[in-house]
C-alpha cells in the first residue's frame, strides 16, 4: 500500500524562510525509513494526512511543513508561520507536540528543540519585571538573590509556617516560597498562610531594612488563581508562584495578563516536567518548556542546579541559563532559579556556574542546619558574600560562626 503523500513533505533542497518557526526532532521509526518518518511528523503536525487528497486547494501547499535536514536520527521541520495562532501557546503544542506522538509508525519521538521567530515572538508578553525589574523591586544590586521553601514541604500550619518564615527572613533570606505542592490544604488555608507571612514580611523588613518578598503559590483552577492574585496584590506583595506545567499554558497565560495589571511577578516552578522530559530518546526538552515559558511572560524558571539532587547535567544547565537570560528579541530576561539539594557549601559550584544574576534556593539546607532555620540562612548569605571575595569557604568561615557549622556538617556533599 502507497502512503506517498508524506513523500511530499520532505525536501531537502528547502530553505526555511526567516519567519518559519523550525522545530528539531528526534526520531525512531518503526519498521520504515528515517525519511518517511520524519515526513509523517512534519505532514501530521501542519496539513497532511494519510493519504494523497482529491480536492486540495493550490494554497495549502505553501502551508506544508517541510522536512529540510535529516542526520543520524535527527529531522529538522520548518513550519509556516501561517500554521500558528498569533501569541496562543497551546494551539502552538498542540501542532508541533499534538497527534505525532501517538502515530504508531514511531517507536519514539523526541521535540529536542523550537527555534522562534522573530515575528512570532513579538506576539507574546515575556517577563513584567524579569531580572532587572525585580533587582529594582528588592533593592539588590549585583549579588545573586536567595530564597528558600520552609522544610518539611507540606505538613505545616500557618502559625508553624511563620515561624519558619520569620526566622528565614531574619536570618537573611530574600525570598520565602512555597513549594510545589502547598496549595490551600484544610491544615494550612491560603488566605490564613497569605496573612500571616505578610505579617513577618512587614517585621522583618522593618527590622532589617531589606526588602522581603513572599513567592505565594496560586495554583488552582484558573478562576481560583485570580481570585488569589488578587488577595496577593491587596497585600501589596510582589510575587505569586505558578506551578506551569500541571496549570497549564492556557492558565499561565491567562494569569500573566492579570499579573501585568496587579503589578505582580511570576515564579515558575516546573513540577511535572520529567514525566515528559527526563527520557534522552522521547518527550518534550526542558530547554523547550523554558523558551515558552519566557515567551509567556515568566520572571523565574528553575532550571536545576548542575551540583544538587535534581537531574540536569552542568551543560543542560547552563544552556537553560542561557535560554532565560540571552537576548530573545528584546523580551525581558528571565531569573534562572538554582534549586534542589542546595546547602552553602556549593555556593562556590553555583556562582561559577551561574554568575550573580541567579536565584539561590535551599531548603533543606537552610533548615537543617545543626543550629535552625535562622543560622541556616546567615550562613547561605555568609557563603555568598565570602565566594564574591573570591575567599574559599573554608578560610572565610573562620569568621563566620554560621558557617563554619554548615561546613561541618555538608561539606561540599552533592546529594543524590
Amino acid at each position: 500500500m502507497s502512503f506517498e503523500w508524506y513523500d511530499e513533505f520532505v525536501d531537502l533542497d528547502h530553505e526555511p524562510d526567516k519567519d518559519d518557526l523550525v522545530c528539531i526532532f528526534r526520531i525512531e521509526p518503526d519498521g520504515i525509513s528515517l525519511e518517511e518518518a520524519a515526513g509523517r511528523v512534519a505532514s501530521e503536525s501542519s496539513v497532511g494526512t494519510w493519504t494523497t487528497l482529491s480536492t486540495l486547494p493550490e494554497r495549502i501547499d505553501s502551508l506544508k511543513a517541510r522536512v529540510f535536514e535529516i542526520q543520524e536520527n535527527t529531522a529538522k521541520i520548518s513550519y509556516p508561520l501561517e500554521l500558528f495562532e498569533e501569541g496562543n501557546i497551546p494551539q502552538l503544542l498542540s501542532s508541533i507536540a499534538g497527534n505525532v506522538f501517538g502515530m504508531k509508525a514511531l517507536k519514539k519521538l523526541r521535540l529536542e528543540d523550537v527555534i522562534i521567530p522573530e515575528k512570532y515572538a513579538r506576539r507574546f508578553p515575556g517577563p513584567a519585571y524579569g531580572i532587572e525589574g525585580v533587582r529594582k523591586f528588592m533593592g539588590i544590586k549585583k549579588r545573586p538573590l536567595t530564597a528558600t521553601v520552609p522544610k518539611p514541604k507540606v505538613g505545616f500550619n500557618a502559625d508553624e509556617y511563620a515561624k519558619i518564615a520569620e526566622e528565614s527572613l531574619r536570618g537573611g533570606i530574600d525570598l520565602l516560597k512555597d513549594d510545589e505542592n502547598l496549595t490551600s490544604q484544610s491544615f494550612i488555608r491560603f488566605e490564613k498562610r497569605l496573612e500571616k507571612v505578610m505579617k513577618v514580611i512587614e517585621r522583618v523588613e522593618h527590622e532589617t531594612g531589606e526588602h522581603k518578598s513572599y513567592m505565594v503559590n496560586i495554583t488552582a483552577e484558573t478562576e481560583e488563581m485570580k481570585r488569589r492574585m488578587e488577595a496577593v496584590a491587596d497585600y501589596g506583595n510582589k510575587y505569586v508562584m505558578v506551578d506551569i506545567i500541571t496549570s497549564g499554558w492556557s492558565s499561565l497565560q491567562t494569569i500573566r495578563n492579570m499579573a501585568g495589571d496587579l503589578g505582580l511577578a511570576i515564579h515558575a516552578h516546573r513540577a511535572m516536567h520529567g514525566a515528559f522530559t527526563k527520557l534522552p530518546d522521547h518527550g518534550i526538552s526542558i530547554k523547550v518548556i523554558t523558551k515558552l515559558s519566557r515567551l509567556a511572560g515568566v520572571d523565574n524558571m528553575h532550571v536545576g542546579t548542575g551540583v544538587g539532587k535534581m537531574s540536569g547535567k552542568t551543560e543542560e544547565v547552563t544552556e537553560l541559563a542561557g535560554i532565560c537570560r540571552d537576548d530573545m528579541f528584546g523580551l525581558k530576561r528571565v531569573f534562572p532559579v538554582s534549586s534542589g539539594g542546595l546547602h552553602p557549601g556549593l555556593v562556590p559550584d553555583i556562582i561559577t556556574l551561574f554568575g550573580t544574576d541567579v536565584i539561590i534556593q535551599a531548603g533543606g539546607g537552610i533548615h537543617g542546619h545543626p543550629s535552625g532555620s535562622e543560622a541556616g540562612a546567615r550562613a547561605l548569605r555568609q557563603a555568598i558574600d565570602v565566594a564574591l571575595e573570591g575567599i574559599p569557604l573554608e578560610d572565610g568561615a573562620k569568621n563566620y560562626r554560621e558557617l563554619s557549622l554548615a561546613l561541618k556538617k555538608w561539606g561540599t556533599a552533592r546529594p543524590k
